[in-house]
């Protein structure tokens, strides 16, 4: 929202407080502030009525009016800020919170004669300002604004599917695989081919440049010795792009960073002398940077050797191919056929057709796409809404605002048009979190719940009814633009969204349309800073150059005004000291060094100045010690500590933040003492909880909107158990549970416990237990009601007892379960069947039952499942018969695409019998059509010497 209303959006409320009788104003501040509130309401109103207006056809008047008060309304915050800064200088042993208490104390400034002269000379400067800026525009009321109602989002299921058939489309089947792979010359022994051989793909932005070349490393990668996928992008540095690719390639030495560019290139060259490779350095946009990264290949690899490379100029990728045995492959845009097919898809209901009043309107934009399939996803994803198709007038409207379509040589310019009208088509809040994007460098995978805290802590999540998580209501944002194709989903394994990328050319748009709002500013090292440096509110570090030749922020700009910085290594160097920042509300400094071994680390300590801080971001620092002084953050909401092993404890002062929504800290350094617990009164999130004592674990209770808890019991005992769970009972939002203990004795009475006393909630969708347990309580909660776990898409169980077959049946028939991880120590059933009813939502299947037992799969088994794990006792399936070691792998689990990995337990068995069971399941899973990646390993390990009457010795069960 702040893009579309500036301060607007926190600014009122705090006014609104400030004319309460209790804060005891003086009249004439009082009636100004009055007036000033009314003023900015009815000017708020108008500004949201300006943005619904592409920036292209506001009338000039308009624009000036709305950059004016945008501006005016940070003037006005920084205002009240500082204010509020004198006043909240919080002793540590204060107790006194929320913004209640917080204006109890600014009123006791109000009280001193000098404050109140200077609120009062503030209120009529502002006052006067404004006049100045009405004057400017006339009117500034609108008839009104609808309200912000959204229901829960989801990710649109089709959209995976679209991406599937996008990358189909675009060249990784059919003609144009046909073209590419013969380009490359993958088969065949001759001399040319063994050579290294260079391919170039170009074609002008959203092609689909990147799709084909990742689709076609992820078809022919296995054949190579080591592979390397590296995005390059616009402004890349030569010795990062090195080192990705060393990294990619499998070289991860911590020495890396300390190269320069001439001792890279010879340490690729050493790496790769005897390797057969396959590199892609995708978007490359400079000659003379090919020029350097060709020096690190050499043509003496007579290997068969592949480099691809992707680029939107020609003369790049003529650079790139200068030898007779290098190719250009030149894209081409989707068929007429092919675009509609892609369109529809997006837009209408699986295997329905396009009504008759859409079809020539239908063809009139694809035209305008001109066969550019990020043009052709991000129109159709602007005229689907849900499972309703918008009306026909929306079609027409959409269809007059595309200008006269894309074609090469003004690409550019309409793509530019064509996502304008998406960014223009979507709510004002989701505007403004769109182009908060812009603080990311190109190609950069972002985090989608990092991502979703720093817009709570930014304010740009719209507050909705009493109670309702502000992470849930932002990750409906995050999921309308998904559905909205403005950013781009990448899935986890389990094929669950967990991050996104952004478009290069959705990114060249939004980053526009900051500069012009004065929104962020990206500063990277190279003397480009967007926007005035005057009105710095958000700043986004990305030094490129690497080598400190940039100056300290501090010599060319002013701090006072920053509202959020955001740090990627290694712009840390020119990080300016924290005493600069008066009205700090994100500081985000992940994965830059501030250890004890750098010399660049900032002065921690000064956080403690911050006290305006929402959102402080620390994971993947080597940071060892937390300063005491972060117990006076009082508006801290989101603490992600993140992996840092050489952190050992966290300050006491720690629990004092009240604020406090989300707290991550890995490796269970979160250790309370008795009494504190019960102040995170606001915590939905703590990851990292060792729990010793019995108290601990009863205060748990107490934390009533935690949503997700992964708690560590130091020791087990009965009296810790009956405490968490009875605090367990209480926490009625519980969507994430995970569960351990250090001692490895601990008894299967906590699952016990859970099994009789608690009941799971609906929402429950992760439940995680690392703990020696029986089953008997997941299989009681189903046969009592299963529509407790009716949501549960994640469940992982190690150190169970043992695993019946019923047991398998009754969790199969969980429909939302799409991880499944099972581990079992003292299996007592021979035989396991995964039959065809169950398991129809699976995407990760692990069974592991140890040498005691065989899996064998139905026809039809898990149906979706892409990785599948399990073990096979060999000896077991001998003496029950199975001497073919038929486990129903051959033409069955269709949908493996990620890999195979079996654990064959060999114990008891002869060394022959086990050749002869790896044998005939590789021979099953190397007919599979997917080809997935086999992984078996024995169990012990059978020497090369062995021979096949040799007994294997057994192994101690897991």
């Amino acid at each position: 929202m702040e893009v579309v209303t500036g301060a607007m959006g926190s600014l009122l409320p705090k006014l609104g407080k400030l004319l309460l009788e209790e804060y005891k104003l003086h009249k004439g501040v009082k009636e100004k502030t009055k007036d000033l509130r009314k003023e900015l309401e009815s000017m708020n109103l108008a500004l949201v009525k300006i943005d619904e207006v592409p920036r292209d056809q506001l009338d000039r008047q308009d624009k000036l009016w709305a950059d004016d008060v945008r501006d005016l309304s940070y003037k006005i915050e920084d205002v009240v800020d500082k204010f509020l800064m004198h006043v909240d200088r919080i002793q540590p042993d204060d107790t006194t919170n929320g913004f209640k208490g917080l204006m109890k104390r600014t009123a006791e400034l109000f009280k001193k004669g000098k404050d109140r002269n200077r609120i009062g000379h503030a209120m009529k400067g502002i006052q006067e300002e404004l006049q100045k800026v009405a004057a400017r525009r006339d009117r500034n009321k609108v008839d009104g604004m609808a309200p912000n109602t959204r229901e829960a989002v989801v990710i649109d299921p089709r959209l995976r599917a679209l991406y599937t058939e996008a990358t189909e489309l675009v060249g990784i089947y059919g003609k144009r695989d046909q073209d590419l792979m013969s380009l490359l010359s993958l088969e065949g022994g001759d001399a040319s081919n063994k050579r290294l051989k260079k391919v170039s793909i170009v074609g002008f932005g959203g092609l689909g440049k990147t799709t084909l070349a990742r689709a076609v490393y992820n078809k022919i990668k296995g054949v190579f010795d080591c592979r390397a996928f590296v995005p390059v992008g616009r402004n890349p540095n030569i010795k990062k792009v090195f080192r990705d690719i060393l990294i990619d390639l499998g070289n991860s030495n911590s020495d890396l960073a300390l190269l320069d560019e001439r001792q890279l290139i010879n340490k690729l060259h050493e790496f790769l002398e005897n390797k057969r490779y396959l590199v892609i350095i995708d978007d490359i946009w400079d000659e003379k940077l090919w020029e350097y990264i060709n020096l690190a290949f050499s043509d003496r690899n007579n290997l068969g050797s592949r480099l691809i490379t992707t680029t939107r100029i020609v003369s790049v990728s003529n650079s790139c191919c200068s030898s007779a045995n290098d190719s250009i492959y030149q894209m081409k845009p989707l068929s007429t056929d092919d675009s509609r097919r892609l369109f529809h898809k997006r837009i209408f209901p699986d295997k329905s057709a396009c009504p008759n009043e859409f079809e020539q309107v239908s063809n009139d934009i694809l035209k305008k796409c001109g066969g550019v399939p990020l043009a052709i996803i991000t129109i159709a994803s602007a005229l689907a809404s849900g499972q309703q198709v918008k009306p026909k007038r929306e079609w027409d409207i959409l269809l007059q605002s595309l200008g006269s379509g894309l074609t090469e040589d003004n690409s550019l310019e309409e793509m530019r048009r064509i996502l304008s009208f998406s960014y223009y088509n979507l709510p004002y809040d989701l505007k403004t979190c769109l182009l908060y994007l812009c603080i990311y460098p190109e190609d950069h995978e972002i985090n989608r719940d990092k991502l979703i805290w720093k817009w709570v802590a930014e304010g740009f999540v719209l507050h909705g009814n009493q109670g309702t998580s502000l992470f849930l209501l932002g990750l409906n944002y995050f999921n309308e633009l998904i559905n909205r194709s403005m950013i781009q989903p990448i899935y986890d394994p389990l094929g669950q969204v967990y991050a996104c990328r952004v478009h290069d050319m959705v990114l060249d748009l939004i980053c526009n349309l900051s500069h012009e709002a004065k929104f962020v500013n990206v500063f990277d090292g190279t003397g480009n800073i967007m926007s005035s440096q005057s009105n710095v509110r958000r700043l986004s570090l990305q030094n490129k150059m690497e080598d400190h030749q940039a100056k300290p922020l501090t010599n060319i700009m002013s701090m006072s005004r920053v509202r959020s910085i955001t740090i990627f290594p290694p712009a840390v160097s020119i990080m300016p000291a924290l005493s600069r920042f008066e009205v700090l509300r994100v500081l985000d400094m992940s994965d830059c060094n501030l250890g004890e071994s750098s010399s660049l680390q900032p002065n921690l300590k000064g956080v403690g100045h911050l006290i305006h801080l929402r959102y402080l971001g620390l994971s993947g620092t080597g940071i060892s010690k937390l300063p005491a002084e972060i117990g006076t953050l009082q508006f801290l909401e989101v603490l992600d500590l993140g992996y840092n092993p050489e952190l050992d404890e966290l300050p006491s002062t720690l629990f004092k933040l009240r604020r406090l929504i989300y707290l991550n800290v890995r490796f269970y350094k979160v250790v309370p003492t008795p009494g504190v617990l019960q102040n995170l009164t606001s915590i939905e999130v703590l990851r990292g909880l060792l729990v010793s004592l019995n108290i601990i674990a009863q205060e748990l209770g107490n934390l009533a909107r935690l949503r997700e808890l992964e708690i560590r019991f130091k020791d087990g005992s009965l009296d810790l158990y009956e405490g968490f769970v009875k605090s367990l009972c209480n926490l009625h939002h519980i969507e994430s549970l995970s569960i351990s203990c250090n001692s490895k004795e601990t008894s299967f009475e906590l699952m016990d416990l859970l099994g009789e006393r608690w009941v799971p909630p609906v929402h429950l969708r992760e439940f995680v237990s690392y703990i020696p347990s029986q089953i008997s309580a997941l299989r009681g909660w189903i046969e009592r009601d299963p529509s407790h776990l009716s949501n549960l898409s994640e469940l992982i169980l190690t150190s169970v007892k043992e695993v019946q077959q019923e047991d398998v049946e009754i969790i199969g028939g969980l429909l939302s379960l799409r991880c499944l991880a099972i581990t079992s120590t003292h299996q007592t059933q021979r035989l396991l069947v995964i039959r065809a009813d169950g398991f129809s939502c699976v995407v990760y299947f692990e069974l592991d039952c140890g040498s005691a037992a065989q899996i064998i799969f139905e026809s039809g088994a898990l149906p979706r499942a892409e990785r599948v794990e399990f073990s096979l006792g060999v000896r077991v399936a001998k003496e029950d018969g199975n001497r073919g070691f038929n486990l129903g792998l051959q033409g069955n689990l269709l949908s493996l695409r990620r890999g195979v990995r079996i654990w064959m337990y060999c114990g008891g068995a002869r060394v022959g019998e086990a050749k002869e069971a790896e044998a005939a399941v590789r021979r099953a899973l190397e007919a599979h059509p997917n080809h997935p990646r086999i992984e078996i390993y024995m169990i012990p390990r059978i020497a090369k010497d062995a021979h096949d009457d040799d007994l294997c010795e057994d192994e101690e069960e897991n």
